[in-house]
């Protein structure tokens, strides 16, 4: 008997399509037995403490193992098993008489509820605490935690949801495409396969009827599971894969569209490791080179000497080609002792980026200076940027001291609506722009990107975060000036050609992204381009303006 083919959609991450066998993955611990505990409280207490207290150590290891983003999540989740109103909450079930896993059981579930009913990407993050609380209670019973199943052949792994704990450390030479039946664009799954270059597809609900063993077509362009395949429609999904693979693997030189415009495919970097991986990843060089390494966790700034043989080894990598260097951004979500203001209110609204800088003068010039010795000392063509500006006068400010330490080329990052809306003035004094997406859409929409209960605004698709950029674009070509874009926007490969129909001439993002975006520009001339960008310029909201541009993709 045959069964027909079937199709199962979800939402896709990245450009990839695989064939291969569905292996689930098992089902989380059974709920905890409401009995009444026969050990006394202090053990009890003790049980869940340890268990707790183990499980944020697994998990910043896992974060240190893993590195990149997936060391922020890890280390975010870690102090989820931390929180003190939490581990009251535990203690406090435990003194009424529960066991110590259906404290914790009762005390994630409640926490969990919460993050629920906020919705957005908050109630997205509930299903991390679930495996959290999965962990822990697995440690007090002494029994193996639901994880990634053991295989030593490919398969595409198929969960309602997948942990961060897990993603991290997944084998890419097994796990060849994941599926999640829960979750969207903004889970932590949804993040961690776009930073890896995992195929994806999230929020598959129909993905719950897939079963063990079963042979499925995941294509992430499309957001489509096709089930019991024909062996012809096999054949020619691993010859389209095969295509795909190829393109990526083929398109290695500079960044160009069809018809010939160059677009350079620039990383974003943070340290000397990445700088090897944007290497590896034939990156035209470097879009955003981030210096906080150097500054975080220290009591002073290091010295210029220091900071000067930092930023060679990176530099030194990229021979002949552009780096551009972002001095220091701190603040918010980044403080420091010796350079940021402590007891703000809104310290994303405060003093932050330039405007520490600029109050600790002393501070960036030191760091211009090493930035120059350095840039002597290489072939790299080092560019700089001042980060968070929002005026003309500050854009004049940071390029005279840019002149003054001999740094040659000076330009300005574009992360709030002034500095978009007065691109052209300030184009007149910088010798290029960079605009960082991210921050850019969080003061558009007054939503802290870090805020949970906010993160439905958190799209750089909006259009009107698209029309800002638009106002960039057109004020670089009337300077003749270069607009870089250097946010997480320039990862997803149809919205970097409608970025490029904006009139952005570079883009850079982690090296994983470069392929896919490389070679999915090169099916589009620059009059496509912007024929894209005006489609989603005229849609009423974000959700809209991607599925604008993305039918374009796929017909």
């Amino acid at each position: 008997m045959t069964t027909s083919e079937s199709i199962v959609t979800g939402i896709g991450v990245g450009r990839g399509l695989v064939v291969g066998a569905v292996r689930r993955m098992p089902d989380p611990l059974p709920e905890p037995a409401q009995t009444k505990s026969d050990r006394g409280v202090d053990d009890e207490h003790l049980r869940a403490t340890s268990a707790l207290s183990e499980t944020a150590a697994d998990l910043r290891a896992r974060g240190v193992q893993s590195g990149g983003l997936a060391k922020d999540i890890l280390d975010a989740l870690a102090l989820m098993a931390e929180d003190t109103m939490l581990l009251a909450d535990v203690k406090n079930h435990i003194e009424q008489g529960s066991t110590a896993e259906r404290a914790v059981f009762e005390a994630f579930a409640a926490f969990a509820s919460i993050m629920k009913a906020a919705g957005g990407y908050t109630a997205e993050r509930a299903g991390d605490l679930g495996d959290v609380a999965n962990r822990v209670i697995a440690r007090i019973m002494r029994v193996a935690a639901p994880g990634v199943p053991q295989s030593t052949t490919p398969f595409i792994l198929v969960a309602r949801d997948l942990a961060p704990a897990d993603t991290a450390l997944l084998d890419f030479d097994i796990v060849r495409a994941l599926v999640t039946i829960d979750g969207g664009p903004t889970s932590h799954t949804a993040i961690l396969a776009r930073e890896k270059g995992l195929p994806a597809i999230v929020g598959a609900t129909d993905a719950a009827l897939l079963i063990d063993g079963e042979t499925v077509i995941v294509d992430a362009s499309s957001g489509e599971i096709v089930r019991h395949p024909s062996t012809a429609r096999i054949d020619e999904a691993l010859l389209e894969s095969e295509s795909r693979l190829a393109a990526r693997a083929g398109a290695t030189g500079p960044g160009l569209l069809a018809d010939g415009h160059e677009v350079a495919l620039l990383a974003n970097v943070g340290s000397l490791k990445s700088a090897f991986a944007a290497v590896e990843a034939h990156a035209e060089g470097v879009g955003l080179f981030r210096t906080e390494f150097l500054f975080l966790e220290n009591d002073v700034a290091p010295s210029i000497e220091a900071q000067k043989a930092e930023y060679t080894a990176v530099f030194e990598k990229f021979p002949g080609q552009k780096v551009v260097v972002r001095v220091l951004d701190a603040g918010a979500d980044k403080p420091l002792s010796f350079l940021t203001d402590d007891g703000e209110e809104n310290p994303a609204l405060g003093r932050r980026g330039i405007r520490a800088l600029f109050a600790h003068e002393q501070i960036l010039r030191d760091q211009l200076t090493a930035i120059a010795h350095a840039t002597a000392s290489t072939t790299a063509d080092v560019w700089v940027m001042a980060p968070m500006i929002s005026t003309v006068e500050e854009t004049e400010k940071f390029v005279d001291i840019c002149r003054e330490v001999g740094i040659h080329k000076a330009g300005v990052m574009v992360e709030v609506p002034s500095s978009a809306l007065l691109a052209d003035h300030i184009l007149e004094v910088a010798d290029f722009v960079s605009i960082g997406t991210n921050d850019l859409t969080q003061y558009t929409f007054a939503a802290d990107r870090l805020l949970g209960t906010v993160a439905n605004l958190q799209d750089a698709w909006s259009p009107a975060v698209l029309r800002l950029i638009r106002e960039v674009g057109l004020a670089g070509e009337r300077t003749n000036k270069p607009v870089g874009i250097c946010g997480e926007a320039a990862a997803d490969p149809v919205l970097a050609v409608v970025l490029i129909g904006l009139g952005v001439t570079s883009l850079s993002m982690s090296p994983t992204a470069l392929a896919d975006v490389r070679a999915e520009i090169s099916r589009f001339t620059l009059v496509e381009a912007r024929q894209l960008a005006e489609r989603a310029l005229s849609a009423r909201n974000a959700k809209d303006a991607r599925a604008m541009a993305s039918f374009a993709f796929t017909h």
